[in-house]
């Protein structure tokens, strides 16, 4: 009778514990990711080798069950986020993917902009159309159109950008009806929606999406850049950096191991991206040498001053780097002293 109740017992725990580790809380949990050089990922149709390794660097993330709430709260580098400081209001986990997805997407593009441009290649685009990363509940495109689909044509004319769609659907009336040409899945279909006025105040007609620009870069020599599991874009940077290795006779990497974060404009500016201090983490375990961060023009709160206090605490031989800009990082790799066995 005891070893019934015992076993009872046992199989109602296991049961318990599956569906706590299958409940999950509203909050996300960060940890320090990988160092993942770029070489094997970023080929310039005949570029040059490298001695050293450009690295990025990322952060896992995952939705919280209990177990990992209590791991991050008791783990130095494990950050804890509410879901709505991560996700937009309303903003599905399908539609967060599609965001970082196409946030990537643009990272690379600007990078290589930035690179060729660098290098004296002239650079070209060809705008195809735009694609929804959000659907706006309550809006028009509600149940209409969805995250992924690719708008390509409104009222039967094409447009060059997303600025050159907003300005169209903005010249018209709420109430007025635009029909919308879209891809999704490889199959073209259309959509009539009836405008509806912003609710901010503007009074704008609007359709209810979040979009971005679908728009290819043509260059030469071509640059293929394999980025189809990472999402977000903080690569942007490092990106830059291993195009435009890869495009001239001089090896920027003198040997070392450089990894780093930072998006990146078109015009080579740097920006702020999240997690920094479990990048330098990641970064100090994969063996980096030199950790680029960006500076943010020198603001108390940067990048720069959060990875230097986790560098301080690590104990890491890592150098910090600090760069407001594309060229900040080229310079100061020019000026590097190449080295020695």
């Amino acid at each position: 009778m005891k070893r019934k109740t015992s076993i009872k017992l046992s199989i109602l725990a296991a049961i318990l514990l599956m569906a706590s580790a299958l409940y999950y809380l509203p909050y996300y949990v960060t940890k320090p990711g990988m160092a993942k050089e770029l070489e094997p990922i970023i080929k310039v149709e005949g570029g040059f080798e490298e001695e050293g390794n450009f690295m990025l660097t990322t952060v896992r993330m995952g939705k919280a069950n209990i177990y990992a709430y209590i791991i991050a709260k008791l783990s130095k580098y494990q950050e804890i986020y509410p879901v709505e400081d991560i996700r937009a209001e309303d903003e599905s986990d399908e539609e967060y993917n599609i965001r970082q997805l196409h946030m990537m997407a643009d990272s690379k593009t600007s990078a290589i902009e930035v690179a060729y441009t660098k290098a004296g290649i002239p650079v070209n685009y060809t705008y195809k159309g735009v694609y929804v990363l959000r659907v706006m509940p309550g809006m028009p495109a509600e149940g209409k159109l969805m995250p992924g689909d690719h708008v390509f044509e409104i009222d039967g004319k094409a447009f060059k950008s997303s600025d050159e769609f907003i300005k169209y659907v903005s010249s018209k009336k709420a109430g007025e009806v635009v029909k919308l040409s879209y891809k999704r899945n490889g199959k073209t279909d259309q959509a009539e929606v009836q405008l509806k006025a912003l609710e901010d105040g503007s009074n704008r007609a609007a359709v209810g999406i979040q979009l971005v620009d679908d728009k290819e870069i043509d260059v030469d020599p071509d640059v293929t850049v394999q980025s189809e599991e990472i999402g977000g874009p903080s690569a942007g940077l490092m990106f830059s950096l291993e195009i435009y290795n890869q495009l001239t006779k001089e090896d920027l990497t003198k040997g070392y191991q450089i990894a780093g974060t930072g998006t990146i404009t078109p015009d080579g500016i740097v920006g702020r991206i999240g997690g920094i201090q479990q990048k330098v983490v990641a970064a100090d375990k994969a063996g980096a040498e030199i950790f680029f961060a960006p500076n943010e023009e020198g603001a108390k709160d940067s990048n720069y001053q959060e990875a230097m206090i986790a560098a301080k605490d690590i104990k890491t031989k890592m150098k910090i780097v600090p760069v407001n800009t594309f060229e900040d990082a080229v310079l100061y790799l020019e000026n590097l002293k190449e080295k020695t066995s």
